[in-house]
């Protein structure tokens, strides 16, 4: 295990809790100032733990009222901890390879298969499951960024399974090691022994250019960062700004307020008050429910912990508004609809929203569906490379390589065969590729394969791209969004046929590299990789939730706001059974806090009430999530939910127990959202469903009161279809809606086809 932490010296500064976004940038802006006049700007970095809100926090360090000796302008020089610890290796050796995503699932493959110990039954069934493999990839990256190795564990005190998965993780890091790479995970395990050793006098060359470094979010720093940040800064003035009830990824590994784990760093503990970041702007109407969700203060206390503003008001209201909806379909539908009418209404730009779903594997899902609403977005990512056409198209075009490296006449006879029997649908994997090269590439033909084959596979694919003009292909078909992640995609692939012709795990043809292929894309999740929320072309941002934290937007949706989500039901893993997490002390994460534990990580625990201690200490860590993503928003917060079901045909609102928890609590609220089909309609997709649906839905309505009886106001109905008919005869619009329009008549009328 890990040595003890050295002593930190310096000051950690903590603000009481989450401050609004503005203000937490603010607040960091003016410690940097400070830091900068004294040692100069040039002299300062600034380390942020977590890259995510890297973007927004150098902006507001950027127009900080910071200048240089000379005059000049200033550039912050902020870092994230990882990317910082990668440069510290670099600076080492610049030789050193990082081991990528792929190269990471083929290398820990070959090992578990060689492996000569044996799995346990129990790994040996979950093997069959879908989430298998991310489960236990996640496993191990953890068990890496916390230095867990086999050998420094007591045997009678692991898990049969964990016991064989450190041990593959053991033998996957020694792998690597002979053959030069290091794991983005064991990036700063590494640089830490780097620094700590002095090796080759790196730590004298890595900190001979600041005399200063500036913590943020000092609340996530876990173990193995304090120790590089203590490295770091032996000579160097430190100065640490967190805020307390705002740990999310600490507090899954180790338990403990944050100015607990300062005092035993050996900082000097001082609390802040947040620094203003828009003196003109008004106090957001959820800011209430965001102190409420992170500390469990209500609006009703009377103690000093309230806020100046609040005690100047004998009745202060917390209030947000609630989506709710029958699906999770249309939630996203009605947060569409509300994102155009509060464009419009306020003349928001589309960037100046948010929508945040719990994991980062809903957001292309999420992303697509908004933007079939007419709503354009600009979450910019890799996803997975399984969905991925173009990826699909260049796996097809490998696959047949691969018949025809085996059996140059293998081609010939497929083609025949399928002329004979016109193509017909087959599971074949040649058959699927073949049909899938034909609907994608213009005037396919095999003569196409044979030409641009050759010795190198990686080349062999660049004339692939090049003849078949795919990167044209996709730039003409597909949205600037979707066009930018398959262009990513096809040099993800192009980067795994370079890897497979420079590496000895597989052999550098068309079989090695389908191969890896085959096992990247079925392992591969959806935005495993780099995220970017802010393209210079704008759209709104959907996000994972956790991105939020040192975020700023007009308005947030946070969205799957059920039971099932806030806190969920599984915690930490879906790999092991929760009984099972609560007796695995070496699982890297909290598995069994104390009830000390739990109340002193999170003020919003009763000790009375704590049931049972694994699920109350992860459920908070719930809570905790919703409360940063709720403050990011500055002016409006959407809770979002939709119905489930739950058994037979019944279905309800299993709304999740913190937003219950807000409505049930005095001075906190929550404000409905009509998000039903007879709510006004916002966006051109919205308005063009509507006019389509007006027809049929009108002729319905008419013969639903003729059919019971009642009386239909037959002028109300004339009139619209005389507005409809003006509006397509005179209306300055597009031929293809207008004949779609009068389909619906037609629909309506009963005839099937119409008689032009």
């Amino acid at each position: 295990m890990a040595s003890p932490s050295p002593a930190l010296d310096g000051r950690c500064k903590l603000l009481s809790a989450p401050a609004p976004s503005t203000d937490v940038f603010a607040t960091v802006a003016a410690e940097y100032a400070t830091l900068a006049a004294e040692h100069g700007p040039r002299n300062v970095l600034v380390l942020k733990r977590h890259p995510a809100g890297l973007e927004s926090l150098t902006e507001a360090l950027a127009d900080a009222d910071v200048e240089q000796a000379d005059g000049g302008p200033s550039s912050p020089r902020i870092e994230s901890v990882p990317e910082h610890a990668s440069k510290t290796i670099e600076e080492f050796d610049p030789t050193l390879d990082r081991l990528e995503y792929e190269e990471r699932i083929e290398l820990i493959s070959l090992v578990i298969d060689g492996a000569s110990r044996s799995i346990p039954d129990y790994l040996e069934r979950a093997g069959d499951h879908e989430s298998f493999s991310r489960d236990v990839g996640q496993l191990l990256l953890e068990a890496t960024r916390q230095r867990i190795r086999l050998d420094d564990l007591a045997a009678d005190e692991i898990h049969d399974c964990l016991a064989f998965l450190y041990a593959m993780n053991d033998r996957f890091h020694d792998e690597i090691d002979d053959r030069g790479y290091v794991e983005r995970a064991d990036v700063i395990p590494r640089a830490v022994d780097l620094l700590e050793a002095d090796a080759d006098g790196v730590r004298t060359r890595v900190t001979a250019s600041f005399d200063a470094v500036l913590a943020v979010e000092f609340e996530e720093y876990r173990e193995l960062d304090r120790r590089y940040l203590a490295a770091l800064t032996d000579d160097a003035a430190l100065v640490c700004l967190g805020e307390r009830h705002a740990s999310v990824e600490r507090t899954r590994v180790e338990p403990g307020p944050v100015e607990e784990v300062a005092i035993d760093a050996g900082l000097e503990v001082e609390s802040l008050d947040p620094a203003s970041g828009d003196d003109t702007a008004e106090t957001p109407p959820h800011r209430a429910i965001t102190r409420f969700l992170a500390t469990g203060e209500s609006p009703d206390r009377t103690d000093d912990r309230r806020d100046a503003d609040d005690a100047a008001n004998t009745d202060p209201t917390g209030s947000a508004r609630r989506i709710r909806a029958e699906t999770a379909r249309e939630q996203v539908r009605a947060v569409a609809t509300e994102i155009q009418s509060l464009s419009d209404r306020h003349d928001w730009s589309y960037d100046e929203f948010a929508v945040a779903v719990p994991r980062i594997e809903r957001v292309p899902e999420t992303r697509r569906r908004l933007r079939d609403a007419g709503v354009p977005t600009a979450t910019i990512g890799t996803p997975s490379l399984a969905e991925d056409p173009a990826v699909n198209e260049l796996y097809a075009v490998v696959t047949i390589q691969c018949e025809r490296e085996r059996d140059a006449d293998a081609l010939t006879r497929i083609d025949a065969a399928d002329t004979t029997r016109g193509h017909r649908a087959s599971s074949d994997p040649r058959d699927v590729s073949l049909n899938r090269l034909r609907a994608r590439v213009p005037d396919f033909s095999p003569d196409l394969l044979a030409e641009t084959d050759g010795p190198s596979v990686r080349r062999s694919l660049e004339r692939w791209i090049r003849r078949t003009n795919l990167k044209g292909r996709i730039a003409g078909e597909e949205d600037w969004i979707d066009a930018r992640e398959q262009y990513a995609g096809v040099r993800r692939v192009l980067e795994i046929a370079r890897f497979v012709e420079e590496t000895d795990l597989v052999g550098p043809d068309w079989q090695g590299l389908r191969r890896m292929l085959r096992r990247t894309v079925q392992y591969d999740a959806p935005y495993v990789h780099a995220v970017e929320t802010q393209p210079p072309t704008g759209g709104v941002t959907v996000c994972a939730v956790d991105d939020l934290k040192y975020d700023s937007r007009n308005a947030v949706f946070l969205l799957d706001l059920i039971d099932e989500t806030y806190p969920g039901e599984q915690f930490l893993t879906q790999l092991f059974p929760s009984a099972w997490l609560r007796e695995m002390a070496a699982y890297p994460a909290v598995t069994d806090p104390s009830i000390a534990d739990i109340t002193e990580t999170f003020e919003t625990v009763d000790a009375t009430a704590i049931g049972d201690p694994f699920e109350t200490y992860h459920a908070q860590r719930s809570r905790r999530r919703l409360a940063l993503a709720a403050r990011a928003a500055e002016r409006a917060l959407y809770c979002c939910s939709y119905e489930r079901g739950s058994g037979g045909l019944r279905r309800t609102y299993d709304e999740s127990r913190y937003l219950k928890l807000v409505e049930s609590t005095p001075g906190l609220g929550l404000d409905d959202v009509d998000a039903t089909a007879g709510a006004a309609i916002h966006g051109e997709t919205n308005a063009l469903e509507a006019l389509l649906a007006q027809p049929r839905g009108e002729l319905e309505r008419v013969l639903r009161e003729a059919s019971t009886g009642g009386e239909a106001d037959l002028g109300e109905t004339e009139a619209l279809f005389e507005e409809i008919a003006v509006v397509l005869e005179e209306g300055d619009i597009d031929d293809e809606l207008a004949d779609a329009v009068r389909s619906q008549f037609e629909l309506a009328a009963g005839e099937v086809v119409r008689d032009e």
